[in-house]
């Protein structure tokens, strides 16, 4: 062969020379031929996998963000959701029961409770609380208890009734006198039927400067600080729920009129003083 014909025929094998990685691949012989059919179902298979797969890690995600909003940490939450079952409500108790609760609760509280606290703590409606209440109430005024079961200060508590009152303070007193004086009282006065008011208006109204006595009725409890006038910033008073219990009122606005206590010449006294 002359060199000429050596090059036109190298020259023809790099021309039809093709890369590996663009050669059809061939088959191998130890690997049966599928049917027509086989690559149909492969496809469905791959198919059915991965939406299995997608399945399973929707359903992780789903349960791990809900692990971490309950403040459980991810790798707690399982294959299988856990449900947890709802509370059993409590048992209703039975008139008897219920009055026999109440009666027990009032017997150590030390100061009026609600009927919505009564409610919540024996777990029962409250409409059923305050029929009750008032059944128990009645029964003791029927009885002639030397104690009553009465509304004060917005809740309920047991009283010692009046007409015991002189053995009960000589028992409970035991020859101590913790009364407020005479300043105080006419002070409280003052403040429970004209609050909101400021210690100017009390001192006025007495006549005395009243700071020590208010600062006293502050520290017992029976009366506190409730913001401040608008035109001048002095500190306003009321009276306190204690003030209420100690007298056994429910509301401010059961007080007592004062018109049956005012002199005749009342008139006559307000245009002298002005």
């Amino acid at each position: 062969m002359s060199d000429e014909e050596r090059r036109d025929s190298l020259a023809d094998q790099a021309a039809a020379w093709v890369p590996p990685w663009e050669r059809p691949r061939q088959p191998d012989p130890a690997t049966p031929v599928p049917s027509a059919a086989a690559p149909a179902e492969a496809a469905e298979t791959v198919s059915a996998d991965e939406e299995a797969a997608e399945t399973r890690g929707a359903d992780a995600t789903g349960e791990a963000g809900e692990a971490g909003r309950a403040g459980v940490p991810p790798r707690a939450v399982g294959g299988r959701r856990r449900v947890t079952a709802a509370p059993e409500p409590a048992p209703e108790l039975s008139d008897g029961e219920l009055r026999g609760a109440l009666e027990a609760i009032l017997l150590v509280v030390d100061e009026p409770v609600s009927e919505l606290v009564l409610a919540q703590v024996l777990e029962q409606p409250a409409e059923r609380i305050g029929p009750v209440l008032d059944e128990i109430a009645a029964g003791y005024t029927a009885a002639g208890h030397g104690f009553e079961l009465r509304r004060a200060a917005g809740g309920w508590r047991l009283y010692t009734r009046p007409e015991y009152a002189t053995y009960v303070e000589r028992f409970v007193l035991d020859g101590q006198s913790v009364r407020l004086t005479q300043a105080a009282l006419e002070t409280l006065a003052v403040v429970a039927y004209k609050q909101p008011v400021t210690r100017s208006r009390i001192s006025a109204i007495r006549g005395v400067n009243c700071d020590g006595v208010i600062r006293t009725l502050v520290t017992r409890g029976l009366v506190e600080e409730c913001g401040t006038e608008t035109d001048s910033g002095a500190f306003l008073y009321r009276t306190t729920t204690l003030f209420l219990e100690k007298l056994g009122l429910n509301t401010v606005d059961e007080l007592p009129p004062l018109a049956p206590f005012l002199p005749d010449d009342v008139e006559e006294l307000a245009d002298a003083t002005r």
